[in-house]
């Protein structure tokens, strides 16, 4: 598997043991915030998922319409169906990495982007680890076990397993 690829695998398992993770904590724990961070546990990571959702239509030729307001917050298990949608996709996108050129449109301050397409997989996977800590920061700072989502763990429990 190319690096890139490896990059997205971890980026889309680490989400799911997240969510896997947050099914087994009380429901307040899904409310709890701290100073610093976006916002709620689930508002922090609808947001994190929704905006893979608008990388992945740039890169796939259908670009968002403009984004008028803060994500919904969506349900584990509403998070749970778009991260295995997008995981699908993050895939086919993948496959097709060097044949994409991506213009992302001027948005207020910032000009038009064109050959953007890098841009938009750095943004993703940026996006997804600075979101992910801030999840398990809240935890931490509310006394709440936070799951190990490092790509230590990922490779540990992806790449080590026994074929079985």
């Amino acid at each position: 598997m190319d690096p890139l690829s490896e990059a997205f695998q971890h980026h889309t398992w680490a989400t799911e043991q997240l969510i896997v993770h947050l099914r087994k904590l009380p429901k307040e724990a899904l409310g709890a915030t701290v100073p610093g961070v976006y916002g709620e546990v689930l508002a922090t990571l609808s947001h994190l998922i929704a905006a893979d959702s608008r990388y992945l239509r740039y890169l796939e030729g259908t670009p968002p319409p403009p984004k008028s307001g803060p994500d919904p917050v969506r349900t584990l298990d509403e998070l749970s169906d778009a991260l295995r949608d997008q995981a699908v996709r993050w895939r086919v996108v993948l496959a097709r990495a060097g044949q994409l050129d991506v213009t992302l449109p001027a948005r207020g301050e910032r000009p038009e982007l064109p050959h953007a397409t890098n841009l938009l997989f750095a943004q993703a996977l940026h996006h997804g680890n600075d979101h992910r800590t801030q999840i398990c920061t809240v935890l931490s700072s509310n006394d709440y076990l936070s799951p190990d989502l490092d790509v230590w763990t990922y490779w540990m429990d992806r790449r080590m397993k026994p074929a079985g």
